[in-house]
This record gives C-alpha cells, structure tokens and sequence, in this order.
C-alpha cells in the first residue's frame, strides 16, 4: 500500500506543467453549399499527435486546393476546401497514424439542411461512420464522456478533488464541499462559453496552481482541536475556487469546440460528465484512506502529511512554471 502511494505521486511529480492536460483534437467537416464542404482539423500541439496524423474523408471526397493554417491557443489549426460528390451518409471519416496517440478527437458533421452530428474518435476507433440520422443522445453521450476524461486526467483539477478529501472527514463534508466545487465551476464554465464572462487563461492557470497549493498548506497545518478556516466552512472554500477553476475548464472546452445547435445539451452532459468523474475520484480516494486505516493505522498521519508535502510541491512547480515559464 504505501509503495503504491509513493509510485502515484512520483507519477503525479513527472505531468506536465499546464492545466488541462486532457485537450481532444476536433474536427469539423461542415456543407456550406450542395456538395462543397470544409474540413477544419485542429491538432492539439500536446497529447502524441504527429504530422502524419491527417483527416481521412469519405470516399466519395476530395480536397480542393491548399490548405490554410494558423496557430490557435495551444493548437495548430487546418482549414480545407473539400467536394464530395453525393451524399456522404454511411461513409467513414477519420483520422490517419492516429492509433499511437494520447489524446481523443472529437468530430462535427454539419451537412446542409440536416441534424448536427458529434462523433468521437479514439486510438483504438480511428474511424467512425457519418449517420443518415444521428441518434437523439449522440451529443450528450459524447460531451458526457468527455467531462468524465477531462477530470479523470486534467491533472490539477484531478489534484484539487483530491486534496479536499485528504483535508476532510466524513463523508457528507467532503460531498458538499465536492458539490459547491462543481455549482461554481459549472457557472464560470457556462458564462465564459456562452460569452458573458472572461479571463486571461494563463493567469487563471497559475491561480488554479495557488489553489492547489492553499489546500496542501491547510493539510499540513490541521490541527484536530483547532479546526482551520477551510475545515470550518469548506463549502465556502470550494465555491470561491470552483469559480476559477471553471475558467479553465471553459479554457479546454473553447479548444474542443460546441455543436451549435445543441450548446446546451453539450454543456450540460459535459458538467455531468465532470460531476460523475469528480464522485469516481472521491470514492476511490476514500477507499485508498479506509484501506490505510484499517491495516496501517500507524502510517495515516505520516501518509496524509508525506502526501500534502508532495501536492504542495508539485502545484508550487506548477505555479512558477506557468507564470514565468
């Protein structure tokens, strides 16, 4: 048990540096008159894509002319004319070397006068089917899978969830203040997508990183007869960060991209997805604590502690690399 705790946080010290880390390519092949369509590839410049991971069009389509490209945030953006010659319902879009990848891509098909279609392709699934009629949960089951992703390997959020856990006790504690994390981010997220909130993205990292770093401080300072600010109102706590934290989300999100005739759908099914991911967290890292106590007792101080110190030095790293790096 204890090799295994140090083994994972050893893993935690080698991730990178940014938020976020979990950043889907996206790739959105959109009709814009009968026949004439534009594929617009988005490669995220991390996650193990190569140059030679390339769109793969249906087969009764061909690209038209030089591509344009750009730098978009931390993405490198191809824009292609392409003409397809007929309908392209029950053919495959995909991508190409994409099988050695570490990051998913999500894929938009808008055909002219028909229902948005959202796919997902993956390592092991590098082509998947247009639909002649998308089923009415294609959205929402896509966006849900991606939430989930998103916590489960957006490392400082991941690191966040984790470190309320180990600051508090009792089950119900740790959900509300779980639940008042994801109320706040959910309403940053919302408003910073839909356009009625901003902010810089860099800065909304490093304070992210600060977030981290209070929570392990607090971990290290508890004392079980003088009960700290953050163990007196932890709800209170976690909203006020939930609401920077949801600025980075709603930084991934902008990268991946919205179907826009189903905005809310999406949002909400991504909120879930986070919602589910965040309750898998809590729940194995109380399984981890109950483990502990029930076979090393002794070393449930020593661990919490070790690990505080661990966090606190990782989310500082993080901090100062992404606000002088």
């Amino acid at each position: 048990m204890i090799r295994t705790i140090f083994l994972l946080l050893a893993m935690l010290w080698a991730l990178p540096a940014h938020a976020d880390e979990l950043r889907p390519g996206y790739l959105e092949f959109t009709e814009k008159t009968q026949g004439a369509w534009t594929l617009v590839w988005k490669a995220p410049m991390r996650g193990g894509l190569t140059p030679q991971t390339q769109p793969i069009l249906p087969d009764n389509c061909a690209f038209e002319g030089q591509p344009g490209k750009a730098v978009s945030g931390i993405a490198l953006v191809t824009t292609t004319a392409v003409a397809c010659k007929g309908d392209v319902s029950g053919k495959l879009i995909g991508l190409s070397n994409f099988e050695a990848s570490q990051t998913d891509v999500l894929v938009r098909v808008a055909p002219l006068g028909r229902q948005v279609q959202a796919l997902r392709l993956t390592p092991a699934e590098p082509k998947v089917e247009i639909k002649a009629k998308p089923d009415r949960w294609q959205v929402a089951r896509t966006y849900f899978i991606t939430g989930v992703e998103h916590i489960l390997f957006g490392y400082d959020h991941l690191l966040f969830v984790v470190s309320l856990v180990l600051l508090l006790s009792g089950f119900w504690t740790i959900a509300k203040a779980v639940t008042a994390f994801t109320v706040a981010h959910s309403i940053t997220l919302i408003g910073t997508t839909l356009g009625f909130l901003g902010l810089p993205q860099r800065p909304v990292e490093s304070v992210i990183a600060l977030s981290i770093l209070f929570l392990a401080v607090e971990i290290v300072k508890r004392k079980p007869d003088e009960p700290r600010l953050s163990e007196r109102i932890p709800w209170v706590v976690a909203f006020g960060f939930g609401l920077l934290h949801g600025f980075g989300f709603a930084g991934a999100l902008n990268e991946i991209g919205l179907p826009e005739s189903d905005v809310p759908t999406a949002l909400l099914t991504f909120n879930l997805g986070v919602e589910a991911g965040q309750m898998v967290i809590v729940a194995l890292s109380l399984a981890v604590l109950e483990l502990l106590r029930r076979y090393s007792a002794v070393m449930v101080s020593p661990v919490l502690r070790f690990s505080a110190y661990a966090i606190g030095t990782i989310s500082a790293f993080w901090f100062i690399e992404r606000t002088f790096a």
